[in-house]
């Protein structure tokens, strides 16, 4: 039964250790000290470039709309939806994509959802089930009238 005594003095220099760590810990904290922020100047012209490519509002935006033309279970299907429509609109992109169990193709890179509706309506007669779809695009390249 003396085992007792020596866990209690135990536990008892335990916490006091504990104790001196936590305020040695909380002490360092309070210390003020310098940060020096060192950077390569090579940033401020990357910063400045990515201001003039997204129009100086600072962000490009990725996010647009594409009209859905096919969407079905035959690769082959897919593939002659995609020509079908590269015959009619030959310089507007167009994107296969696979998630089992179809294969879905998507036209065009829309920055509004009127431009998308506009071209869904134009295609009503040559495609079925089609409608719009948000989401990330490619945005096409702005028509610069400087440039003849």
């Amino acid at each position: 039964m003396k085992a007792a005594p020596i866990y209690k003095a135990l536990s008892k220099v335990t916490g006091c250790c504990f104790l001196f760590v936590l305020c040695t810990i909380t002490a360092s904290a309070q210390s003020r000290g310098k940060v020096e922020i060192i950077k390569d100047a090579r940033i401020d012209s990357l910063a400045a470039r990515w201001n003039t490519l997204s129009n100086g509002s600072g962000r490009s935006s990725n996010y647009g709309y594409r009209v859905q033309i096919f969407s079905g279970g035959n690769r082959k299907d897919a593939f002659n939806a995609q020509t079908k429509f590269q015959e009619q609109h030959p310089d507007m992109r167009t994107y296969i994509s696979y998630r089992d169990p179809n294969f879905k193709v998507h036209a065009g890179d829309f920055r509004t959802r009127l431009e998308a509706q506009k071209m869904l309506e134009e295609l009503k007669p040559y495609f079925t089930g089609m409608f719009v779809i948000a989401g990330k695009i490619n945005p096409p390249k702005l028509q610069n009238p400087n440039n003849d």
